[in-house]
């Protein structure tokens, strides 16, 4: 109802919440009658039931030992393979989207596609790792977390020509629609690393702005032209930064950093702030 005119929005709705009062936690959990939401980090979605746990051994007497030990022997047995598969590859998503704190958003993303793969039968003949790693690739693109197939590498331990041939394979079969890349993405990151002060990364996406509008970002790899910005704005601001550490935080090479670092102070003429920036340096 409108507080303000008395009008019935609507009626009769519904209220998602609890019918119970709860007090202390624990009579909300003894009262509660669902569990924890569906996700795609567990194997089974976390809708099965494991059958004990090794740490309840030490309570059982010897009879109810060897019961636990048969129910768990069963239930391993009845598992599918595409199950096993999952328990195992969901574990090392798990410890590379940590390596790589990467969101919980991203984790549940990559898992889902990583279960989708499976099911659609896309991991034969492939390392269960890579296919990890190009699921992991895949979901930081999806949610715009920028993420390089170098770092992909470093802590997957997949070469990482593997991660984008997988990536690419997979994203196709499953219909998976990525936008390219925002070279813009990557300044904050590069930036933190480098320790460059914020002026110096609006200038960077200042530079990127301009250069994609004159289509120099079009056909070059994000990263190369995301640190070349940066190396261009850090000179600008006086803060000197060397081709080499600018590239080694970037995951590309040198030749690459003056490749595009060329090009950007040809078409956007930035030879004259460069040139003012060392001026006041030498002033000063």
């Amino acid at each position: 109802i409108c507080k303000d005119c008395g009008l019935v929005i609507e009626e009769k709705m519904i209220d998602f919440g609890q019918e119970w009062r709860e007090f202390d936690s624990e009579e909300g959990d003894k009262l509660r009658r669902a569990g924890a939401p569906m996700t795609y980090t567990q194997y089974d979605q976390g809708l099965g039931t494991e059958v004990g746990k090794m740490a309840d051994l030490s309570k059982l007497g010897a009879k109810s030992r060897n019961k636990f030990f048969r129910l768990r022997k069963w239930q391993y047995r009845i598992s599918t393979a595409i199950e096993r598969n999952l328990k195992l590859a969901l574990a090392e998503l798990k410890r590379v989207a940590s390596y790589l704190k990467l969101p919980r958003s991203v984790e549940e993303e990559s898992a889902r596609i990583y279960t989708m793969a499976v099911q659609r039968g896309l991991v034969r003949g492939r390392s269960m790792e890579s296919v990890v790693a190009g699921a992991l690739y895949a979901a930081c693109r999806r949610h715009e977390v920028p993420r390089t197939l170098d770092e992909l590498s470093e802590a997957s331990g997949i070469e990482k020509k593997e991660i984008g041939r997988t990536y690419r394979f997979v994203t196709r079969e499953l219909g998976i629609s990525i936008l390219p890349s925002n070279p813009a993405d990557y300044i904050a990151r590069f930036a933190s690393a480098l320790k460059l002060t914020a002026e110096t990364q609006s200038k960077a996406i200042e530079i990127l702005e301009r250069a994609q509008k004159e289509e120099l970002t079009s056909g070059r790899g994000p990263t190369g032209i995301a640190a070349a910005a940066l190396y261009v704005s850090a000179l600008i601001h006086g803060e000197k930064r060397t081709q080499r550490e600018v590239a080694d935080v970037a995951g590309v090479t040198e030749v690459t950093i003056r490749n595009r670092y060329k090009e950007l102070l040809e078409q956007l003429k930035l030879e004259r702030e460069i040139k003012k920036a060392k001026k006041k340096i030498i002033v000063a």
